[in-house]
């Protein structure tokens, strides 16, 4: 694999990777918790890249969603601004995640932009209802570059 997505409930579940001092449930992550199974998961299965969600559960309709892109050759993580939505389709979120994170490594994005995009991609389809995320490129990268993070259609 050259590129694993996950999730903190994946690397637990899955490979017995915990990340520390991180309650999703309360809404509390830790960025170096979140790097350090990244790193985990690269040395175990050799992976070059590691693109990990992170959900903050506020309540079942209310998230803060971001997500981190690991580079293991640099050991190098950057992660996305953090974005408090309201979900209206749960739906596809994980889907819009990483084909929005295949679409910006193909078109060679720099790291920042990649996980970005990415977590623009999905915050775009939690807003929608079903599970496709009808929106185009323009729209994601309006997003992406919204610094107030308002989802505009």
């Amino acid at each position: 694999v050259d590129v694993c997505i996950a999730n903190e409930e994946d690397a637990k579940d899955v490979f017995g990777i915990e990340a520390e001092n991180t309650d999703i449930n309360s809404g509390k992550l830790d960025h170096a918790g979140y790097i350090s199974v990244a790193r985990q998961i690269a040395q175990r299965f050799g992976c070059r890249k590691v693109a990990i969600t992170l959900r903050g559960s506020l309540s079942a309709s209310d998230n803060d969603w971001a997500g981190m892109l690991y580079d293991a050759a640099s050991d190098k993580a950057v992660f996305s601004p953090t974005y408090r939505i309201h979900i209206v389709d749960r739906v596809g979120g994980g889907d819009a995640f990483s084909s929005g994170l295949i679409y910006a490594l193909m078109e060679n994005m720099d790291p920042e932009d990649v996980v970005n995009f990415a977590v623009a991609s999905s915050v775009m389809k939690h807003s929608i209802r079903g599970d496709t995320n009808i929106t185009s490129v323009a729209q994601i990268k309006s997003l992406m570059n919204n610094a107030s993070f308002d989802v505009q259609r």
